[in-house]
């Protein structure tokens, strides 16, 4: 993230909770959270399992509306906005990158994003994408033909493919070993610094949150503080 001058805001969560009636029990899974996302910035949001940090990361990419408070991407209120037009903001503006790499099995490294290509109303050439993360001659191959790191490269790609100005990463290292989570993290770094792609990364790893601008803690369902990091580790340094 440019530091030389005051980030422009792309998003912002105001007082948002989050409640899922469970039979005839309410279970709260998000609590009042607000937070300023800057353009450009990679903001990780880190806390243990049932922490919130999904339902916040849903609501941030549209997936769901809080039960309470606002959501808000530019000029457009998410949380007050119908299922087509999160779908057409999901399209156009968010990229998701999860745990699981969710890839068809049937189809090739390329045919996997040209899928989400195919549906972005501005999207990026299928085989760039594939290019940025390192895997244009792995065009051709399979799902079963690629190695656990090269399957999330692939994922990457296809949440690149509709060109979008949020990556939403859910625990993306959390099926890989060190090595390889190292080299999925540095490529969300190069995307972010040389495409001015701003990423949204959860994790319940203390030690991925160093690579970030800025780190928000959560527990218990609620925002619990953010911190300015001004000093991001290098990807390299990162160990667990």
């Amino acid at each position: 993230m440019n530091r030389s001058a005051p980030p422009a805001m792309i998003l912002s969560v105001r007082s948002a909770s989050k409640v899922y009636r469970m039979g005839e029990i309410d279970v709260p899974a998000l609590r009042d959270a607000s937070i300023d996302i800057h353009d450009g910035e990679f903001l990780i949001i880190v806390g243990p399992s049932g922490s919130g940090k999904t339902t916040l990361l849903n609501l941030i990419g549209g997936m769901d509306r809080p039960t309470s408070g606002t959501v808000r991407f530019l000029d457009q209120d998410l949380s007050a906005a119908s299922d087509r037009q999160l779908t057409l903001y999901r399209r156009a503006h968010v990229g998701f990158v999860f745990q699981f790499f969710n890839l068809a099995s049937s189809l090739t490294a390329l045919e996997n994003v040209e899928v989400a290509a195919a549906i972005a109303p501005d999207p990026m050439d299928p085989l760039e994408a594939l290019r940025l993360v390192g895997l244009e001659e792995r065009a051709g191959s399979f799902p079963s033909q690629l190695s656990g790191g090269e399957q999330q490269r692939v994922a990457i790609a296809r949440a690149l493919a509709g060109n979008p100005r949020l990556l939403l990463c859910d625990e993306p290292t959390g099926a890989l070993d060190l090595d390889t989570s190292r080299q999925a993290l540095g490529l969300l770094v190069q995307l972010n610094r040389n495409l001015s792609k701003t990423v949204v990364l959860i994790t319940h790893n203390n030690a991925i949150a160093e690579l970030g601008d800025r780190v928000a803690l959560m527990r218990d369902g609620a925002i619990r503080g953010i911190r300015v990091n001004e000093r991001p580790t290098p990807v390299g340094e990162i160990t667990w």
